[in-house]
Order: C-alpha cells, then structure tokens, then sequence
C-alpha cells in the first residue's frame, strides 16, 4: 500500500501550457479560471463569433470539473454524479450538448443513484418522481399528503427560480420590475431555510432527514441552507444520476474545440494577478510574469471574494463598494477528500454505481456542531462515497484490472491553517500525521459498509482544504463558493454584470453552486455580454 502527502500534477493535463509568444490577440474577451463556468462563458461567446482566451493558473483546465492521475489510478475532484441530463430536452442537457459540440456522453447510475444512510437505515432516492414518491411511501406511509406537497413545493420553488436567472440578465430598470413580480408570486416559504419549510409538512424528522439527504451537494445543512438551493439539487436529481463517459475530463476535452473558434484559446499555467482597470473600466489582465493581456471585456470565474479581494486593485475594490459587498456573502464548507485506488475490477469487488451518504443521526445539525466542537472524539457525521471506476463504462479501458472509490467529509480550514504559509507538498511530519489519521478513520468508514475491501487497498491519498487552495485558488477550501443560505439569495450584486464596466462574473456565485449551476451562470454572463446575439441563447435556452 502506498500513500501521498498531496495531488501532484497528474498526466491528465489538458489545455496548452501558456507562455507569452503563444497569445495570440487581440481578443475580444478575457476569462479568468477554467471552471465549467468560465468554459461555458467562453465557448456561447465563441459560438456567437468572439475570439475568447481562457487563462487557467492550474497545469490542467475544468477547475472542479478536472480528473487526475496516479500510481495507474484516476479521480475526478467534484464531478461525482449530474442529474437532468437523461433527456435531450432538458435545460442541463442542452447546454452540456451545445458547449462540446455534442460530443459529450452520459452513462446512467443505478435506479437507486443515492442511498442515504441514517445511523443502520438504509434509505434510497430512487430515479424518476413516481417510483421516488413510492419509495418514500413505502418507508413513511402515513406521511403521503406531506410526501406530495413536498413535490408540489420544490417544483414551486424551482420554477420561481426561473424568475431569479431572469433578473440577474435584464437591464437595471427591467431587472426591478422583474424582481417585483417575482415577490408578488413567489410562496413566503420560498427563501426560508430548508428545515422551516419541511418542519412546516411534517413533524416526521426521519423523513425530513431522508429528504434533505443531500445536503452535502450545497454544503449547508437543512437548518441553514435556504429552500431554493435545496429545491434546485432536488429537482435536478428527479431522474437519476448520471456520470460522463470517459471520466469528468472529457468536458474540458470536450469544450476547448468550442472554445478555440474564432482563434480563441484556452491555457494553463497561465497565473492572473490583476484586473486592469484604466479610466474606471476594466481593460484586460495583468499576468504573474508582467505580461499584459488586453480584451474590452473580462469575464472572472474565480470567484467574489479572489476577484474583489485579490485581483481588483484594492482602491477600485474600496471605491465600488465590492469589499463591503463582501461582507454580505459567506464562503461554503471545505472538506477533506479522500482517493482510493484498488487492483481489482469494481465488478469484482461489488463497487455499486450508487453514491452512499452516512450520516451518524438525523440530528444533522446537532451531530456536525458536536464534531466540530470535538473532532478528536465525535464520529465524522457525514461521510459520502463515490464509485467513479463502476459508473464510467469506459474506465477498464483506460485502466484494466483497477477500480477507484473517493470519499468525502467535512473538513474545516482551522484545522489545517497552522500549516497554511508552508510549500505543497512539504508541509511536515505532523501534518503528514494528521492526514493519515483523518485517511484511516475515514476507510473504517468505508469498511463498515465494504468489508470485503479491508485488505485490498493499494492505493490512497487524503487532500485537504489546503489543496483546495492550492489548486483552485479558493483561500478557505470553500468547495461551493459561496454558502447558499437565504440571505445569499437576496444580494443583488450576485450577478453577471459588475458596476465596474467591462468587468463581468460567472461560475457557481452568479446563480447556484454545482456543475449545473455554475454552467447556467456561464450562460447567463454570455448572455449580458452579448446583446442581440445574446437575447437569441437566452431565448433558446431559458424560454422553453
């Protein structure tokens, strides 16, 4: 058995590395990051005509939709299961299709794509809402009238959020109007917390448990998480679970040709370390080796808190009121995510192609405020674990013989911070210790469930929140940007268009978080961007 201190590069590396003589400008847009976001963003501009140059500061593109390899083995880092994309007709399914030029596969999941597991109870979420709704009823008889108002609400509360999109792409004064239509239709439970809602439907908590089983797809439970963001996850999940074909990489690999219309390009190692602003507008980026980089629009898909606490120039930041703005977000959970690498086939082994969520109780709040105050001696109260190597049917191609778990926890960054300001992967014994401890509590976990795997693990590695940093620039390890709580719904300034002209944001803070999500805030800053052309893809993509 072997272990890694860190994820070093890999040999999934795609994207062409950057160097000053391969730019080839003028570009008619700057993306910074090459999450699906800002590959989204910039493959509908390409598609509209637009030379676009996409700047990654990690050696290979897709952000959290990038896989990696070791020791014979591939990971993806968050892809871990897509819903709604069964159907051509759908929203999700849709974009995926126009952004790779329809050259992006989906393999189904199991029928029971998540079982949730509450202490020694086994719960499925199974696809499709009838055989869900029979599911459900099958383990909560008497709860059939809170069951089919639940499915009422969340198809409310998605359908509201049609309204939402459609404010943060409309000019200020039809924005307001929209905004107020939206608040005389939208139901007064729309934007409270998920618990407050269901706690509204039933007294049941073990069925509310079962219902918000999913948490760990926001990373808020239901106490704090807004019912919106918990209605999008669930909606999106109505009919199964699907994986790409071929491993997460493929959607990088599969959007760059978009991409690369019009001579656009999409490059990593390629380090932004400011915004340009000159004359109040933002005219191109300024790169980690001096090199200026000029567009009359700059998309950042870095996130808020990177774009106006780190790229901005600090008085442009004061001056347009972004660092207060700062004040009304929070940053998402961080987690430790563990790569597990086995010399088997998943068929053998009795890998499902079922993610499996254990949780320790239904108390989810009061069973992560416990762990949080005693990590030491409380059980890890939620941990999920993925099957990528049984859900790709390609997998065996690529590696024969081998099978591949990730599991992922809570992880805060305090625990990790003391050792922030050292290198990758020479952080010390001690964190080293630390890593380990928290790898073997984690594969008990897995034991307790996969018995048979005791033994035969070959390979692992645990990352942490400063991986996280490390790697995709996310200073607090905040896998989902911002924290989807009520009060992150009622920002204004959450939106494509910035104050500052020719700065433009996209990814997972201008809508929802997740690969869904932030592909519709990818759409939805190409859409302000474009004018005409742009009122053409919201028309195609947004009015059906």
């Amino acid at each position: 058995m072997s272990t890694s201190s860190g994820l070093a590069p890999s040999t999934i590396r795609i994207g062409h590395r950057y160097r000053a003589n391969r730019l080839d400008g003028p570009y008619d847009a700057i993306v910074i990051g090459s999450g699906i976001g800002g590959m989204t963003a910039a493959a509908c501009l390409a598609e509209l005509g637009q030379k676009v140059v996409v700047l990654e500061q990690h050696y290979t593109a897709g952000g959290f939709t990038h896989s990696y390899s070791r020791n014979g083995y591939e990971w993806d880092v968050g892809v871990h299961y897509i819903g709604d994309v069964g159907a051509k007709h759908t929203l999700a399914r849709r974009l995926f299709d126009f952004v790779s030029g329809g050259k992006l596969e989906w393999a189904p999941m199991d029928d029971h794509f998540d079982r949730i597991f509450i202490g020694k109870e086994s719960f499925d979420l199974v696809a499709t809402p009838k055989k869900y709704r029979a599911e459900l009823l099958k383990h909560f008889p008497e709860e059939e009238k809170a069951i089919d108002e639940y499915f009422k609400r969340i198809a409310k509360a998605a359908d509201a959020m049609r309204l939402i999109t459609m404010e943060k792409l409309l000019p200020a004064p039809a924005a307001t109007l929209v905004r107020l239509l939206s608040k005389i239709k939208a139901p007064k439970w729309l934007n409270q917390t998920t618990r407050e809602v269901l706690e509204s439907l039933t007294k049941n908590q073990k069925l509310i448990a079962v219902l918000t089983g999913q948490w760990g797809d926001n990373g808020l439970p239901p106490a704090q998480s807004s019912f919106i963001i918990h209605s999008l996850i669930a909606r999106h999940y109505l009919y199964g679970g699907y994986y790409p074909i071929g491993g997460a990489s493929r959607m990088a690999e599969t959007i760059i040709p978009q991409i690369q219309k019009n001579g656009g390009e999409l490059f990593t190692y390629a380090s932004v370390e400011q915004i340009l602003i000159e004359g109040g507008k933002a005219v191109g980026v300024k790169m980690a080796d001096g090199t200026e980089v000029r567009a009359p629009v700059v998309i950042s898909n870095a996130g808020v808190f990177n774009t106006f606490g780190k790229l901005l120039p600090e008085k442009v930041a004061k001056q347009s009121g972004y660092l207060k703005k700062l004040d009304t977000v929070k940053r998402s959970m961080a987690s430790l995510g563990m790569y597990i690498g086995i010399q088997d086939t998943a068929e053998n082994l009795g890998l499902p192609k079922t993610n499996y969520w254990l949780y320790t109780s239904e108390d989810y709040e009061g069973s992560l405020d416990r762990f949080f105050a005693d990590p030491e001696n409380e059980p890890v109260p939620l941990v999920y674990i993925s099957f990528p190597s049984a859900k790709d049917p390609e997998f065996l191609n690529k590696y024969p013989g081998r099978a591949t778990i990730e599991i992922v926890a809570p992880g805060p960054h305090d625990w990790f911070a003391q050792w922030a300001d050292k290198p990758w992967g020479k952080r010390g014994e001690e964190y080293d210790a630390l890593k380990e401890k928290w790898s073997q509590r984690l594969l008990e976990r897995l034991y307790e469930h996969f018995p048979q795997l005791r033994g035969k693990i070959d390979y692992y590695e645990l990352s942490t929140p400063l991986s996280t940093d490390f790697f995709c620039r996310y200073a607090e390890g905040e896998i989902y940007g911002l924290d989807h709580d009520p009060s992150r719904f009622e920002q204004k300034w959450l939106k494509p268009k910035t104050s500052i002209p020719g700065l433009y944001l996209t990814g997972q803070d201008v809508v929802t978080c997740g690969v869904a999500g932030a592909m519709i805030g990818g759409l939805a800053t190409a859409v302000v961007i474009s004018g005409k052309d742009g009122a053409k893809l919201a028309k195609r993509f947004f009015a059906s």
